[in-house]
């Protein structure tokens, strides 16, 4: 049924006088965290309410509005998994079969089923970057990356976050539709859910679009940030879209919108058994992240862009969507405050990430120093200067780790010294012996024992 918003003084007694409040929420926590502009959509089943803060670009003094469609990064790939997942429906290809018998460039890893590609159990690694990416065509590139020399572990076992998995989800939906991917996005997605198509890259986009932004530490100014996307990649993360758009497609996930046959929307929030996407979420399903909170199970995503931070939430036992945007850095911190004062002010808790555990004390792990890889990403496990480990990744400052006697660990800001969820180590069953980690979500392979 759908979620009932609490008599005061745990919440606001009007959806109108809620929006005053919303809004001077989004104002205040835009200027403290210093985002020049954001989206907030909240549909508690009953009503929609939508704010909107600042400015889209500030080069240009371009207002944000409640049409602005932001950078949505990894937000795209749920979209993507959409247009997969409907084609199954049809009966045009089934999760779970090899997803080489629709992309010959994946044969080096004929285990990787569909399903694999997305829910990122396949065991690929990540895949080059943008600019290496942008040199080379879809099908050079997954079969540069999907060998058995890269993969991570056996498809189904584990779970390694990789652009990869969705560069070759969109050639699926090319080779099955017989559409370039973002004409399929167009037609079988976002026409459909009433959403103007803005892609990265368009050359005159069809609505307006904001910038992302970059934060100058010595000035204190915010700067547009180029985006920075191969066109191949376009699947894994060129979709734009607003807040009110990314409600209508978190209604569709939890089948209160016509697009998703309720079957598929469920079969989607699945968890995958596999799928232990560590500080990302509390489980994974068919493109969907799956976060715990108050024995309730919320399905969504998030996204980051060059200079965005976009994020999805979506309840299917309440029937609750909360969708936010914002087009700069500070926005990740922005929308964790935002939930806690969602919470103080509706009662709706809403999940900005994986839920908090007790761990116990740390403990160490003198076995975890080595050097991993991930693809062309390397990941160094050394002792620092006070003899506990501390990651560098490709040759970047370490960052101290403290690890627990479950093999997480968390990262030491190193502005603030506070600790941040990291991910974890894994033990071989076998051997016993530290053989992989996971930090962030995604996976590295032990390659030296010494770095």
């Amino acid at each position: 049924m759908p979620y009932t918003i609490p008599a005061a003084p745990t919440a606001s007694p009007t959806p109108s006088l809620l929006h005053r409040e919303l809004q001077d929420l989004l104002d205040t926590l835009a200027r403290t965290h210093r985002v020049p502009g954001a989206q907030l959509a909240l549909d508690t089943g009953t009503d929609v309410i939508a704010v909107h803060t600042g400015t889209a670009d500030t080069a240009t003094g371009t207002p944000f509005t409640a049409d602005t469609a932001v950078p949505l990064g990894s937000l795209t790939k749920p979209c993507t998994a959409a247009l997969v997942m409907l084609l199954a429906d049809d009966g045009d290809l089934d999760p779970d079969e090899p997803a080489a018998a629709h992309l010959p460039e994946l044969s080096g890893i004929p285990d990787v089923t569909i399903r694999h590609l997305l829910s990122h159990t396949g065991g690929l690694p990540t895949g080059p970057d943008s600019d290496t990416a942008a040199t080379t065509t879809a099908a050079r590139y997954l079969a540069a990356v999907c060998t058995a020399r890269d993969a991570l572990f056996a498809p189904g076992t584990d779970f390694s976050y990789s652009n990869a998995g969705y560069v070759a989800a969109g050639r699926l939906v090319e080779t099955v539709t017989g559409m370039p991917w973002p004409e399929a996005m167009r037609v079988l997605l976002l026409e459909p859910l009433g959403v103007v198509p803005a892609f990265v890259g368009d050359a005159a986009p069809a609505r307006p679009v904001a910038a992302g932004h970059a934060l100058n530490t010595a000035t204190g100014q915010a700067r547009p940030a180029r985006q920075n996307l191969a066109p191949l990649e376009a699947p894994a993360g060129a979709l734009l879209a607003s807040a009110l758009d990314l409600t209508a497609f978190g209604n569709a996930l939890i089948g209160r919108a016509d697009l998703l046959p309720p079957a598929v929307a469920k079969e989607m929030r699945r968890p995958e058994p596999a799928a232990r996407p560590g500080a990302l979420a509390d489980g994974w399903g068919a493109g969907l992240a799956l976060y715990e909170r108050d024995d309730r199970v919320w399905c969504g995503h998030d996204g980051n862009a060059q200079g965005t931070s976009c994020h999805l939430r979506a309840d299917p036992e309440s029937a609750v969507v909360v969708a936010f945007t914002g087009n700069a850095g500070g926005a990740t911190a922005l929308w964790r405050d935002l939930t806690e004062e969602l919470g103080r002010l509706t009662g709706i808790r809403v999940p900005a990430g994986a839920r908090t555990v007790d761990r116990g004390r740390p403990v160490a792990l003198p076995d975890c120093v080595g050097t991993y890889r991930n693809g062309t990403t390397t990941y160094r496990v050394a002792p620092g200067a006070d003899g506990a480990p501390a990651l560098s990744v490709d040759g970047d400052l370490p960052i101290p780790l403290v690890c627990y006697a479950d093999l997480t660990c968390d990262l030491l800001d190193p502005d603030t010294g506070r600790p941040q969820p990291g991910g974890r180590f894994h033990r071989d069953p076998a051997t016993g012996r530290v053989d992989r980690v996971q930090i962030s979500g995604r996976t590295a392979r032990r390659i030296t024992d010494d770095g």
